[in-house]
């Protein structure tokens, strides 16, 4: 009892309290804006937590990270650009909300899932945070490799109707994640000789700058002074019953999946994010929706990139391994202080492990109110004239491209992209398989090429664990699945 006590004091303390709102906000703003994600969020507010106590450092920046995945979702929403790439599935149906007046039930929609995926994954990290951890331990490079593949396979579930073409686009995108030296055995692949700007790979941050944003705003240029606007007038910022109904179905179902994902290392809220869709796809009534401005097509990516923030947690305060990249910065926030993650951490400072875990059900909660008091706010930018609009969303894009690398050649990416991007959209070709293929594409080769060296070239280590064997029942649920299920819907129709 005096343990509990402990830890609601001290997380409710004033100053701790303020930091965390603080972080909340300001990881909001960092996500909204595109190219500033969640990490550079993290990594650039560091230095403000070294003068503080363990406690208010750290919650701070979980109040950063929590506010920032959410974040990404207002710009994937209202503007078709998507704030971090764990926002990148959100555009598909957000956007389209928006385009039908219906902004505020889209941000509605993304807050109160956002808020249900990151809850569920508070939960797991209460309550099964060291048996989780242990699992995902057990992932060698076959597991990794599967796990690539199956996100791969959610290519033809976010193409629409067009899923040749949406194969084609993955497949470009792959391709473009070969540039640069191979991880495996360092050999310099496709690169010009004397530029080393590509022997770094092309990131993939521009890239979907430019798919998503800059071709918008070229599009917008065909129509610049026309003075027909998208409505801007908020009628239901709260999710009417019906909608309720399918968040409450869907957010906490991806939210435990994307928990998950995020406890397995180098996984990451972009990868849960388009799983999310996938299984929101798979158990929406309406599948056919997805695509056209879905309600449960916005609920699935926004619950399932949220849960990965409590399931990336749960490795690195039981086993001190971070489970993305935010946790590695996280890691070296709380060794600053003196503390190392890991089980003895559990003995030697219970109550700031406790204090962390009520800290990020606070943070969601605080993420929830400032999301929902900020709709109306947000969708101001609807009905800013598109000769300011425009303007505005290529500065943010050369912004977001640049400061990632502080490169000039990144900003170039980006341009290529949005030129791609502009004419892809007028053969009706969608490009979010484009950055999947790019997410995921270098982490199947790497993985794929590291199992069968260290099993000498024998393919057998794909189907050796319990795991492997679960991954490939995923894919081939979603590779024939809907198959199998229209055969059998036509077999009892008949």
């Amino acid at each position: 009892m005096s343990l509990l006590i402990e830890i609601f004091q001290t997380s409710l303390t004033p100053m701790v309290f303020l930091y965390m709102a603080a972080g909340v906000l300001s990881g909001i703003c960092i996500g909204a804006l595109p190219g500033l994600t969640a990490t550079m969020g993290v990594a650039l507010l560091l230095p403000m937590t070294f003068g503080m106590d363990a406690a208010q450092g750290i919650l701070m920046l979980l109040g950063i990270y929590c506010g920032a995945i959410y974040g990404g979702s207002i710009s994937a929403v209202l503007l078709h650009t998507p704030g971090t790439p764990a926002s990148a599935a959100t555009a598909i149906d957000g956007y389209a909300l928006a385009q039908r007046g219906e902004a505020g039930r889209a941000l509605g929609t993304a807050t109160l899932s956002s808020y249900i995926g990151g809850l569920v994954s508070v939960l797991c990290l209460w309550l099964i945070s060291p048996q989780l951890a242990k699992l995902a331990l057990q992932f060698s490079s076959a597991e990794f490799f599967l796990l690539a593949v199956f996100g791969l396979c959610i290519i033809g579930n976010i193409s629409g109707e067009n899923i040749e073409k949406g194969l084609i686009c993955g497949c470009i995108g792959i391709l473009v994640a070969t540039v640069g030296i191979d991880s495996v055995t360092s050999y310099i692949r496709f690169s010009p000789e004397g530029n080393y700007n590509f022997m770094g790979g092309i990131s993939y941050i521009p890239i979907m700058i430019g798919l998503f944003a800059m071709s918008q705003a070229f599009e917008n240029i065909e129509d610049i002074f026309s003075e027909e606007e998208i409505q801007a007038k908020i009628t239901n910022i709260l999710p009417h019953k019906e909608d309720l109904k399918k968040i409450f179905r869907i957010a906490p179902v991806t939210g435990l999946i994307g928990t998950f994902i995020g406890i397995i290392p180098g996984a990451g809220a972009d990868i849960g994010s388009f799983v999310g869709y996938n299984v929101a796809r798979s158990i929406a009534k309406e599948p056919e929706k997805f695509g056209t401005g879905s309600v449960e097509a916005i609920s699935g990516p926004e619950g399932g990139n949220n849960g990965v923030t409590g399931g990336a947690m749960i490795p690195m305060l039981t086993l001190g391994v971070p489970g993305d990249a935010v946790t590695a910065i996280m890691i070296g926030a709380l060794t600053i202080q003196g503390l190392t993650p890991g089980p003895i951490l559990f003995e030697s400072n219970k109550v700031l492990v406790y204090t962390i875990f009520l800290g990020m059900f606070i943070a969601n909660t605080l993420m929830c109110l400032f999301g929902f008091a900020g709709i109306r706010l947000f969708t101001k930018v609807l009905s800013v004239p598109k000769v300011i609009l425009t303007p505005a969303i290529f500065v943010l894009c050369i912004i977001g491209s640049f400061a990632m690398k502080n490169s000039l050649f990144d900003v170039w990416v980006m341009f290529i992209a949005g030129i791609v991007g502009y004419f892809l959209g007028k053969v009706k070709v969608p490009t979010s398989p484009a950055i999947l293929g790019l997410i995921l594409g270098p982490m199947a080769e790497k993985n794929f090429r590291t199992a069968l060296l260290k099993s000498s070239g024998d393919p057998i280590v794909f189907f050796n664990t319990p795991i492997c064997w679960f991954f490939l029942i995923l894919i081939f649920v979603t590779l024939f699945g809907g198959i199998i299920k229209n055969a059998l819907f036509k077999k009892k129709a008949k």
